[in-house]
């Protein structure tokens, strides 16, 4: 395996992405929402934002 196929996968990938947090449901390490510590990717955000008790106003 050469470097560049180690840098996609485990220990680097983390500092190619720059993301130390990821998803507390899924595990995605991008597009994280983490105001509040939240921790979530928008994704499943989205899906269960109504459940934390964010309300849509638009």
């Amino acid at each position: 395996m050469s470097e560049s196929e180690t840098d996609v996968t485990g220990e680097h990938a983390t500092q190619r992405t720059g993301q130390r947090h990821e998803c507390r449901r899924c595990g995605r390490k991008q597009a994280l929402v983490g105001k509040y510590d939240i921790n979530l990717c928008r994704q499943c955000f989205r899906e269960i934002a109504r459940e934390m008790g964010f309300k849509k106003y638009r």
